[in-house]
This record gives structure tokens, C-alpha cells and sequence, in this order.
């Protein structure tokens, strides 16, 4: 599996390198050879087997040979300092690193079983199966309405304008905006507070019912009071997706998460549940970072 492809601007939003300086002597403890704890479970959603990506050829790694599995119906939080290769690993679960000129993704991942990066595999497809909220919001400059319409107008999910408001509204409730804009649905989505902003794209993302939520820390931008509905939010919506979210709050992945991946300069170090990370971890780089000796 390897893409080497060009589009947007984002590589801003994704390369995690170069790595930050300010580790100290974690720099010098190894990563182990395999992930410590329990990496994979039992029947999962997505599988990642020997994950490596790189921005330039021959260019260090910006991950290397990740293997994990997410549960279906799990919240799986990523963390780790900045530079780790959080939000790269994320984004390769939806090939949104395509996007970046002469990034190469090798090894495999798999979605019920198919290799997301087999030829024949459709990326609007993909993205419809596996969705995206980004750290910021960002809402279409269209109405409260068009922004949940478009997935499902796009991927021809709904024949008829009752069924389109059927799935608007099951949306919105489900993100726990309907009560909120329910009497201005034509009113511009840029015109919602930034927290409300956030749960309009998360009506987005699963108005074309996908199977996977990718959350790339959703609550960065928001305030304490946006961050709990979020987080109260997810908490509900594992109930049907499985959830891959990066944070940089250890608190948060403590309170809204089933498992908790500790990623160190593009390695994986270790990943269990996450009472087992925070309260028992095993390897000395998981302790020393959610101890507050570095990152």
C-alpha cells in the first residue's frame, strides 16, 4: 500500500514534525520493539498493520509500523506530545493524508475486513464510512440546514425532501443541537457560537451514518462549558460509532474514553484500556509523560 499523491494546503494542519525539543531525557528512552499492553481486541471495526508514513522520500518516518485495532462501539484516544504522529495516524484512517504533496502511507488497514487503500477503493466512499471532525469548526458558508443536507444530497441517501428532514433532524438531536436552532434551520451555521459550530459538524459527519468518527481534538477551540456537552456528547454516540479522537488533555481521554494509544516520536508506545494506561502503565515513556516529566 502506498499513495504518493497532491491537493490541498493542509499539510500545515497535519505534519507533526519536526519533533518538539523540549523532551529531555525521554529523548533517550527507546521506544519498545512491539507496543506494550493490548493493542488489538476481539472483532474490530479497523484494523492497522505495519503503518509507516513519510512527507518526503527517504525522510525519517513520521510514524512507524503502527499495529492497532479499533473496537466498534469504543472510544479509542490518542495522546502524546506534540510532534508525535497523532494526528498523522488519524488522518490515515480516512486518506486525508492523500492530500499532502509526497506523502507516502505503507502497510496495511483494513475497514470490516477491506483494504481502505486497495486501487478499487472510492475515497468519497471511505469518507462516508469513516468521518471527520477537525480541531477547529468548520461549518459550510450555507445555512444550519444545507450543512447536515450535504452528505446525504451528495451520497444520494435520501429520495425525497420528508426524508432529508427526517434525517436533519435526527441529526441535529443526535448532536444535541436541535433544541437549539430548530426554529432558524435557514439561518447561516456561521452565525452559531464556536461549541454549537462544532456539534453542526458532528450533525454533519453522522447524517450519512458512517461507521467511524475520527475527532482530531474536537474541544481545542471551545471553552470548558462546549467542552463538557462535547464530551458528553461522544459519550453518547459510542452507543452506535466506533470514536478514534487525539487529545492533548489527558483529563479528557481519562473521562470520555474505553482505550488510550500513547504515541512518542512516531512510535506507539503502549495501549490498553484506559484505566490500565493511566493507573498501571507499563512502559517508562507512558509513565514519565502522564506523570508531567515531559511534553
Amino acid at each position: 500500500m502506498t499513495t504518493t499523491t497532491v491537493m490541498t494546503n493542509e499539510v500545515t494542519h497535519i505534519g507533526e514534525f519536526p519533533q518538539s525539543k523540549k523532551m529531555g531525557a525521554a529523548e533517550h528512552t527507546a521506544a519498545p520493539k512491539e507496543t506494550c499492553g493490548v493493542p488489538f481486541v476481539d472483532a474490530p471495526r479497523m484494523t492497522a498493520r505495519n503503518v509507516s508514513v513519510s512527507y518526503e522520500a527517504g525522510a525519517k518516518s513520521a510514524i512507524r509500523n503502527i499495529n492497532l485495532d479499533i473496537g466498534e462501539k469504543q472510544v479509542l484516544a490518542m495522546i502524546g506530545p506534540s510532534g508525535c504522529g497523532k494526528s498523522t495516524f488519524l488522518r490515515c484512517l480516512n486518506r486525508m493524508n492523500d492530500t499532502v504533496p509526497g506523502c507516502e502511507v505503507k502497510g496495511e488497514i483494513l475497514l470490516d475486513g477491506h483494504n481502505i487503500y486497495a486501487k478499487e477503493q472510492e475515497i468519497v466512499e471511505l469518507r462516508s464510512q469513516v468521518g471527520m471532525v477537525f480541531q477547529r469548526p468548520n461549518p459550510f458558508p450555507k445555512s444550519i440546514y444545507d450543512n447536515v443536507a450535504y452528505g446525504p444530497r451528495i451520497h444520494g441517501l435520501v429520495d425525497n425532501k420528508d426524508e432529508l428532514d427526517g434525517v436533519i433532524e435526527e441529526s441535529l438531536r443526535r448532536a444535541g443541537l436541535w433544541d437549539e436552532v430548530a426554529s432558524r434551520l435557514d439561518q447561516p451555521a456561521t452565525g452559531l457560537s464556536g461549541g454549537q459550530q462544532q456539534r453542526l459538524c458532528i450533525a454533519r459527519s453522522i447524517a450519512i451514518a458512517p461507521e467511524v468518527i475520527l475527532m482530531d481534538e474536537p474541544c481545542s477551540a471551545l471553552d470548558p462549558i462546549a467542552t463538557g456537552i462535547i464530551e458528553d456528547l461522544i459519550e453518547e454516540l459510542k452507543e452506535n460509532f466506533s470514536i478514534v479522537m487525539v487529545t492533548h488533555s489527558m483529563s479528557q481521554a481519562k473521562r470520555v474514553s474505553d482505550r488510550t494509544a500513547y504515541f512518542h516520536l512516531g512510535d506507539l508506545v503502549e495501549l490498553n484500556t484506559t484505566e490500565n494506561v493511566f493507573n498501571n502503565p507499563e512502559h517508562k515513556l507512558t509513565r514519565d509523560y502522564i506523570s508531567g516529566r515531559f511534553g
